[in-house]
């Protein structure tokens, strides 16, 4: 009969190692050693621990540094908002560059559209002098008697919101889109800003 090489794991002698790990190899029990090995590995945890608690620290404390640095670098780039110059013809630039993607075949242009004639609304209530986090929120302060074409801001936002929100989801028809960069034209009109 051929012979296989054995498969099986021999249990009792790792548990032969553990009871020498316990008791030593001569019997007696070798709690202290043991102990004292215990002692040292939770010393050298807790070493690592602290360091590493420090190193965590101060890369934190950088990282912070570093975000308040680019912050001031953004305020101070970004800080100022201007409209474009008006290009020959007395069109703004802005608006004509809004214009060309309205026109575009693809609902991503139509998108694209009306989110830059959102940022050029927040652009001219800021310039208004009108405050707050957001569109929306400048567009709380407005008196209606002060903006005739207000209601027209209110729902080209909101279909600008459903196009943030909702992304590519947010089924975008031409007509929609048209009537839309329409009531931001008009809101721009009122304004003498095209």
């Amino acid at each position: 009969m051929p012979t296989t090489p054995a498969t099986q794991i021999n249990v009792e002698y790792f548990f032969r190692l553990l009871y020498d790990l316990f008791y030593g190899a001569h019997g007696s029990a070798n709690y202290s050693v043991f102990q004292t090995f215990l002692a040292h590995l939770w010393l050298w945890i807790i070493i690592v621990g602290y360091a590493l608690s420090v190193i965590g620290l101060f890369v934190i404390v950088y990282a912070m540094i570093r975000l308040f640095e680019l912050r001031e670098r953004e305020e101070e780039q970004y800080g100022t908002l201007l409209l474009a110059p008006e290009a020959e013809g007395g069109m703004n630039r802005r608006w004509l560059h809004i214009e060309s993607l309205g026109n575009g075949a693809n609902a991503s242009a139509w998108r694209e559209a009306i989110i830059e004639a959102d940022i050029m609304l927040d652009d001219m209530l800021t310039e208004q002098g009108y405050a707050g986090e957001g569109v929306g929120e400048k567009l709380k302060t407005v008196e209606p008697a002060d903006f005739n074409t207000l209601q027209d801001a209110w729902e080209a936002h909101k279909v600008r919101n459903q196009i943030a929100h909702e992304g590519s989801a947010f089924d975008l028809s031409e007509t929609l889109a048209r009537r839309t960069l329409a009531r931001y034209e008009s809101v721009f009109r009122e304004f003498k800003i095209i």
